[in-house]
């Protein structure tokens, strides 16, 4: 079992491969690397009003705070390419039911910042699930209903799966996401890695030039084609877009996809970590895994991720066209899985 002191210390970075060629791989990407002066993304929301920020391990981390304090907490991660406001309806439901909602903008998010500017600019999956028990420890929350997509969905299932005691139920979109540098270099029917078409993109130094250029619009092809029924009006799109404006974006987008394929190092602190991780481990907490109709995103058949969830467990397919980013395009089923998923817990 990891607890919270198990996390890596952020005075204490050793890199794969060498601590200064591995740190200066990881952080190259970033606009304050370049000495860019970076577009600022918007410190408020026209949804939630003004972010909160707070220390938590290596980030000062934006996020809003909704609904009663003595409510029991649920944390909701969005996932890439989206931002907070995925949750615009989802985290009213919850607070009127009574949570306290926190929703945090991921490392490479909106207001999320790097606390050192020498802090490797690193996005491996343990890094994002240490992010989630640093805010819960900054934040004074011992236990939490935990819910998410995409990378929130995985950010989520690290928690459930490393630290269970921290962890009070689990939502995941499209189930069972935990992964491993070894599992993904086996390689899959050309379908299936057509789906991937941008993880390879990124792969090479023009994809990276490529999305630093035309992040917005690049995005944007995203939302359309991992859902391909979600009529999103401009308005939306752009509040969301505002996140993106983050200086550590691409940088942070970059290492996910190479560290991934093992083109890209992460951080020797992590190695334990991940070393369970690979073994795919069961999760054992309550849980519901939810799908929709319409996902157009690469995502697995709920069939081959039934028995990685041996607690109180569910399945629900979301009919009537809906796609990858479900708790935006299905609110109220989403809500409505994490207060059930709240109930298993009782």
């Amino acid at each position: 079992m990891i607890d919270r002191f198990d996390l890596p210390d952020p005075r204490r970075r050793d890199f794969l491969g060498g601590a200064a060629m591995a740190a200066g791989a990881l952080i190259a990407g970033s606009s304050f690397a370049q000495g860019i002066e970076p577009p600022q993304p918007a410190k408020s929301s026209p949804i939630y009003g003004p972010f909160k920020q707070i220390d938590a391990g290596v980030l000062n981390i934006g996020y809003v705070d909704i609904g009663p304090r003595d409510g029991t907490p649920v944390l909701l991660f969005h996932g890439w390419p989206y931002d907070i406001h995925a949750f615009a309806e989802v985290a009213p439901m919850l607070a009127a039911r009574g949570h306290r909602v926190i929703i945090p903008h991921l490392r490479g998010h909106g207001t999320t910042r790097f606390r050192s500017a020498t802090t490797a600019r690193n996005a491996q999956q343990a890094a994002l699930g240490a992010d989630g028990i640093a805010l819960m420890d900054a934040l004074g929350i011992s236990k939490a209903v935990i819910a998410g997509f995409d990378w929130g969905a995985r950010t989520a299932a690290i928690m459930a799966a490393l630290w269970p005691e921290r962890c009070r139920a689990l939502v995941s979109v499209s189930g069972y996401l935990i992964g491993s540098q070894a599992g993904n270099t086996k390689p899959l029917p050309p379908a299936q890695e057509l789906q991937w078409w941008y993880q390879f993109y990124f792969a090479t130094e023009r994809g990276q030039a490529g999305y630093r250029a035309n992040t917005r619009a690049f995005n944007r092809q995203i939302w359309q084609l991992a859902s391909p029924r979600w009529a999103f009006d401009d308005a939306t799109f752009e509040r969301s877009a505002v996140s993106f404006d983050n200086p550590d974006h691409v940088a942070i987008v970059i290492h996910n996809y190479r560290w991934r394929l093992g083109l890209a190092d992460g951080e020797r602190a992590f190695d334990a970590m991940e070393a369970r991780l690979a073994a795919a481990p069961a999760i054992t907490i309550p849980t519901i895994t939810m799908e929709g109709d319409a996902n157009g995103a690469p995502h697995p058949d709920a069939s081959m991720y039934r028995t990685k969830f041996t607690g109180r467990y569910e399945h629900r397919l979301i009919s009537g066209g809906i796609g990858h980013n479900l708790p935006q395009e299905a609110p109220k089923a989403f809500a409505t899985a994490v207060l059930d998923a709240s109930a298993l817990a009782v």
